[in-house]
């Protein structure tokens, strides 16, 4: 995957997902490409932050429990 500083290309994206396993319309690339970017924005974000002080989720039971994931 590209670093902060690039941006992954419509057709990069094409071509990851093609070595994935899962070809791309031509009309389904620039859309990929850009959810790609952010997901990997929020994940670089997620990298910095400090969850040192932050303590384990209780496990939950019931309704609550079946949709703390999502």
């Amino acid at each position: 995957m590209p670093t902060t500083a690039e941006r992954l290309s419509p057709l990069e994206a094409a071509r990851w997902a093609a070595r994935s396993g899962l070809p791309l319309g031509s009309d389904r690339h620039q859309a990929v490409a850009a959810t790609a970017d952010h997901i990997h924005s929020v994940v670089a974000v997620l990298r910095e932050l400090d969850f040192a002080d932050t303590p384990p989720t209780a496990h939950r039971t019931g309704e609550e429990g079946r949709h703390a994931a999502v």
